[in-house]
């Protein structure tokens, strides 16, 4: 089964090696490596040149980083699909076995695992732990949503759903999510393991006002789709990230 993983990147000739590598080291015979360079002026293009598993890369100004993601679908020929950014890497070499052989198992469309925050130049520290847990379809009503970087799905869904929806700046992965798992009900399977670590920071946390941006972003995604959120979904989702700093889950 050929595993499909785009890497999105802008100026991350600092630490899209991680990325690079962690890919590079995969057990899984069949990985599709896109990397998608918004034409960083930095060396980003050039350090990725010098991994021949790259499968393709492609370097030119894009508008944002949805759109890059969607240049990567479009070029993707996997039976798999996941999306692994420049600032994230791979926990081990087994990850992308252990996703084809939850693939290889009748009836499973989708999966998810869970996902680590570490320090950003002490990649041994851990500051968050995301324990995604099951999936159950009212949970994204509870404020839940998986961790995207650790999202892999079969391509027919892409093909049959759409892609990223360019309407949204800084929630559009939750808004597919949300579009794939809730409104269509597309069966996830839940890997309960680390799969990827991420460094800490992100643009949609980077100040209150991102991160009220993105609330009001996480809204326009149920409206866009038809659906109806309870009044207290969009604000139990960042509740959500507390337990995160602690060596438990939160209740369901």
């Amino acid at each position: 089964m050929k595993i499909s993983i785009i890497t999105v990147s802008y100026n991350s000739a600092a630490t899209i090696r991680d990325t690079l590598r962690s890919v590079a080291e995969q057990s899984h015979p069949e990985v599709e490596h896109i990397v998608i360079d918004g034409a960083s002026p930095d060396q980003t293009a050039d350090i990725v040149r010098q991994f021949p598993h790259v499968d393709r890369l492609l370097s030119e100004p894009d508008e944002g980083l949805y759109h890059a993601m969607n240049k990567g679908l479009a070029l993707a020929s996997g039976e798999v699909i996941g999306l692994l950014n420049a600032d994230d890497f791979y926990s081990h070499p087994e990850v992308l076995a252990r996703v084809a052989a939850q693939f290889e198992q009748p009836g499973v469309q989708a999966l998810y695992g869970d996902l680590q925050y570490v320090h950003p130049e002490q990649l041994h520290r851990i500051l968050r732990h995301w324990r995604a847990g099951p999936y159950q379809t009212p949970d994204f009503r509870r404020g839940w949503m998986p961790p995207h970087p650790t999202f892999f799905v079969r391509r027919h869904w892409y093909e049959t759903l759409g892609n990223f929806d360019l309407e949204f700046r800084m929630a559009a992965d939750y808004e597919l999510m949300l579009r794939f798992l809730y409104k269509h009900r597309v069966p996830a399977t839940y890997l309960p393991e680390v799969l990827v670590r991420m460094r800490a920071g992100g643009i949609s946390n980077a100040s209150w006002r991102h991160r009220w941006r993105a609330h009001q972003e996480d809204r326009k995604a149920w409206v866009k789709n038809g659906l109806q959120p309870a009044h207290y979904t969009l604000w139990l989702k960042p509740l959500r990230k507390i337990p995160q700093l602690f060596p438990f889950t939160f209740p369901r």
